[in-house]
């Protein structure tokens, strides 16, 4: 007779990716990145999703200085009110530029992240408004990637 394989507990992760989309609640998945992986190196992402997007020809995005320019003064905010001196060379911040959905997933797959922690959707819309705006950015980042992914609620 053989025995069961042993559950092994999940490895701690050395890269933690955190996006930032402008939601209030993102302080609070920084935080906990910061104190539940302890020894992982961060990585603040900050989405700037384009104006434009759905009406772009082609898919075709096209940049603004000023939107990326603000995108990266938020991140830096967002750390500065978050992490203490210790904590703050664990955490790079990196743009990047798109819709989230498919941005984060991207990223997490070729820079090599190991766990993905995001805020999630408190103003979440039912009924006729959540079919007519689909599903959350949230839903989309955990179905599209390949690694854990934890939203905070």
């Amino acid at each position: 007779m053989s025995s069961a394989p042993e559950a092994r507990p999940m490895a701690d992760p050395d890269r933690v990716l955190v996006p930032t989309l402008g939601r209030p609640q993102e302080d609070e998945a920084l935080s906990y990145a910061l104190e539940t992986f302890p020894d992982a190196d961060i990585t603040l992402l900050a989405v700037v999703t384009p104006l434009d997007a759905p009406l772009s020809e082609g898919g075709v995005l096209e940049r603004d200085e000023e939107r990326t320019t603000q995108a990266r003064a938020s991140a830096e905010t967002l750390l500065e009110s978050v992490a203490d001196p210790d904590t703050e060379d664990r955490v790079r911040i990196d743009l990047a530029e798109g819709r989230p959905g498919t941005v984060v997933p991207r990223y997490a797959s070729e820079a090599g992240i190991d766990h993905v922690v995001m805020a999630g959707d408190r103003n979440r819309s039912s009924g006729f408004f959540r079919r007519f705006l689909g599903r959350g950015i949230d839903a989309t980042v955990v179905e599209r990637t390949a690694k854990p992914v934890t939203v905070l609620e």
